[in-house]
């Protein structure tokens, strides 16, 4: 199938988009990556009057580490986010997420800012949103507002950006020194929408763990962040207790998701993946020395 008739409007600048999209509103569509926009114009699943191509937009494929965050422009490519060593040294999650988008070509054009804006339940760099404590820079005419990613997810495919907002940047919030993360999902075939996934920070200091969270993939409507601190704070990593708080830690999990069952697995499948993933997940963050971070 090919899209319905639209007008292409392809701004130079960031004051131009915005101009845009305020005189458009809700017939106006961002155009990014295109690797989630595209089969959905394709599949006639939207048709807007107006696509809003931002390729050209100056200023918008930068990557800036600071002692804060990270922050990634809105066209800052899944695939080079993954090659920058600048980011992999400051938050080592996006390139362990990052990693597990889809396949390299959608990766070599699709946008994570793009990504975490689609908002699909199944996408892993919401859940990386999440757990950094991120936020998404929007520009309107009327200004400029951050986002809390708390504030940002309002249902499966649905944000709170309104339509006159460009998202231009999301900012991923720098883990403490002594905290150690790790990605894992689980898909029929590699490269296919995870049936579930989870990503975890551990923070270790004096030899035992002082913090630990949990953000999940295809398993809740909106991303949300666990606190495993309960079942894993005070632990020292593989020792005679470290079994049996992670999978208390794992069971927690369990009971947190509310996965929906659908034609490739049922919810009851899908809580009992994520709880095993979480278990092996980890036990890969593991053995950390205070201060190492990987």
């Amino acid at each position: 199938m090919k899209p319905a008739p639209f007008v292409h409007d392809a701004p130079r600048d960031v004051g131009e988009a915005v101009a845009v999209l305020e005189e458009v509103g809700h017939d106006g569509k961002v155009l990014a990556g295109g690797q989630s926009l595209v089969p959905i114009l394709n599949m006639r699943l939207a048709s807007p009057a107006h696509l809003v191509d931002i390729n050209a937009v100056a200023g918008l494929d930068g990557i800036v580490v600071s002692d804060e965050a990270v922050r990634v422009g809105a066209l800052v490519r899944h695939a080079g986010l993954a090659r920058s060593e600048e980011a992999y040294a400051a938050l080592p999650l996006l390139r362990q997420a990052t990693l597990n988008v889809a396949h390299p070509a959608i990766r070599n054009r699709g946008t994570t800012v793009g990504s975490i804006a689609h908002a699909d339940p199944a996408g892993e760099m919401p859940a990386v949103l999440a757990l950094c404590d991120g936020v998404v820079e929007a520009v309107s005419a009327g200004g400029r507002r951050e986002i809390c990613w708390r504030d940002f997810f309002s249902g499966p495919l649905e944000t709170t950006l309104q339509a006159d907002e460009l998202a231009v940047a999301a900012r991923f919030g720098r883990l403490p020194a002594g905290t150690r993360t790790a990605f894992k999902e689980s898909a029929r075939r590699h490269g296919d929408y995870a049936l579930a996934g989870v990503a975890v920070m551990v923070t270790v200091a004096d030899g035992v763990v002082s913090a630990a969270r949990a953000s999940f993939v295809s398993v809740t409507d909106v991303p949300s962040v666990l606190d495993l601190s309960p079942m894993l704070a005070g632990t020292e990593p593989r020792s005679a207790s470290w079994g049996a708080a992670v999978g208390s830690a794992a069971a927690a999990v369990g009971d947190h998701v509310q996965p929906e069952s659908d034609i490739h697995a049922t919810s009851d499948y899908r809580r009992m993946l994520v709880a095993e993933l979480t278990r092996r997940v980890l036990d890969e963050t593991v053995p950390a020395a205070e201060g190492d971070r990987r």
